[in-house]
């Protein structure tokens, strides 16, 4: 093994909501002082695409979410609405929208990086980017549709990234 501490991390989800916890927990991992790898593939492609305009938050099905409101009156904003509103609601047209609008608009108020702020942050930081050659063709995409910077290869790769890894996560 040796001497350089390595994380592997294998991103599977392309939602807005999902699409931060692989780009913390690298840039985390690098702080740290770790050899970081992502491992991007089915939907987590997404995440490295050029245009990430379109990526919304996935509430339907997730009653755990919390759904405060990041404007309007103290006693308003600390009523958590996730656990009041039933799923049957984010089946309506454009909800994922509005989710979206607000957690951006909860997350600028925080000064949380925004999620192209946060992934330049990692490729600053040398982290690693392997996007999935398979799941690549299987959806079309053509490799100008991703950022600079994106290493195209196989599951096997990411096996061989792994190898002596200290850490290898699943997200």
């Amino acid at each position: 093994m040796s001497d350089s501490k390595k994380m592997t991390i294998i991103a599977t989800k392309g939602t807005f909501d999902w699409a931060f916890p692989p780009f913390i927990i690298a840039s985390t991992g690098v702080a740290m002082d770790k050899e970081v790898t992502i491992f991007f593939t089915f939907y987590g492609l997404n995440l490295l695409l050029k245009d990430t305009s379109k990526l919304r938050v996935s509430p339907m099905g997730n009653p755990a979410m919390p759904m405060k409101l990041p404007m309007g009156p103290k006693w308003l904003q600390k009523i958590d609405f996730g656990p009041k509103i039933p799923n049957i609601f984010w089946s309506l047209p454009f909800t994922e929208h509005l989710a979206t609008y607000l957690m951006k608009k909860t997350m600028k108020k925080n000064g949380v990086a925004t999620l192209n702020e946060l992934r330049s942050m990692c490729q600053e930081f040398d982290v690693k980017f392997i996007a999935c050659e398979m799941t690549v063709d299987l959806f079309g995409y053509n490799k100008d549709d991703f950022i600079d910077g994106v290493e195209f290869a196989g599951a096997a790769t990411y096996f061989e990234e792994c190898n002596g890894s200290d850490h290898n996560l699943y997200m």
